[in-house]
């Protein structure tokens, strides 16, 4: 009741073909191609948000180089407070500075008790650098 095993002979290992191999490389290759695409798009994601975060803090020392020259144009009623460059050492802005320039008008004749005088103010934030310099600039008007 037992088949015999002596009457099947046993396919010889030359004539023997398959496809597992060729498609399990296909698979792997497709695969490495997959991952090594993924890490070149978070590496540029990543860089991306980098600079945006710079961006932001450059915006952040223009826009606060502007009130410190606004406050010292209304204290001084003159564009001689106002500094070249602020440098920023603390909180979030370390590392960053805003050039700051002033420059006054002629007196025009407007109405009001603040004077007649129109100060132009610009600040020019910077973060960063190398690669990851980012620039900001801002400018305010005061009378």
């Amino acid at each position: 009741m037992c088949p015999d095993s002596r009457s099947h002979s046993a396919p010889a290992f030359g004539r023997q073909q398959g496809i597992g191999l060729p498609i399990a490389l296909f698979v792997i290759t497709v695969l490495a191609l997959l991952v090594a695409g993924m890490a070149q798009l978070q590496q540029g994601t990543g860089q991306a948000v980098s600079l945006q975060v710079q961006s932001q803090r450059a915006l952040h020392a223009a826009e606060s180089g502007a009130q410190l020259a606004v406050a010292e144009v209304l204290d001084a009623a003159s564009c001689t407070g106002v500094p070249a460059v602020q440098v920023f050492s603390v909180g979030a802005l370390r590392g960053c500075q805003a050039a700051l320039s002033c420059a006054a008008t002629a007196p025009v004749p407007l109405g009001g008790s603040s004077g007649n005088q129109v100060f132009t103010l610009v600040s020019r934030g910077q973060c960063g650098t190398g690669n990851e310099l980012a620039s900001r600039v801002v400018e305010v008007g005061v009378r």
